[in-house]
């Protein structure tokens, strides 16, 4: 598979919320660095995934979105074979919602990095 097929798995399987789906375009050293849980290695992302689907359900009424996820705004850039992807993510129906930096190379998704999109009190 290509960069860009992983790239599309990968994102498919978050608009599912689907933990294994989202795995199968991932590499073995896989990391998903959230700034509210921190860097989670690919063997605890499915604890991950089933908390913040926890989260989501709390704040959507006990039930969860479908899709679970709507990624837009992609952009891509492909250089000395690393696919970087940017895009602003959003779980319908809540107020969560952020960017992700994606790095990807022709064996599978290598990284994600997510911010999150909030109001400054003042």
């Amino acid at each position: 598979m290509s960069a860009a097929e992983h790239l599309g798995t990968y994102a498919e399987g978050w608009t599912k919320g689907d933990a294994a789906a989202i795995l199968k375009a991932t590499v073995a050293d896989y990391t998903f660095d959230d700034p509210n849980a921190g860097r989670i290695s690919r063997s605890a992302f499915t604890s991950y995934l089933n908390g913040l689907k926890e989260t989501v359900a709390a704040c959507s009424g006990g039930k969860l979105p479908d899709p679970f996820m709507k990624l837009s705004e992609v952009v891509t850039q492909e250089a000395d074979g690393v696919l970087t992807a940017w895009c602003w993510w959003e779980v319908p129906g809540t107020e969560i919602k952020g960017s992700g930096l994606i790095k990807v190379t022709p064996t599978g998704v290598r990284s994600e990095v997510i911010t999150y999109y909030a109001k400054v009190a003042g």
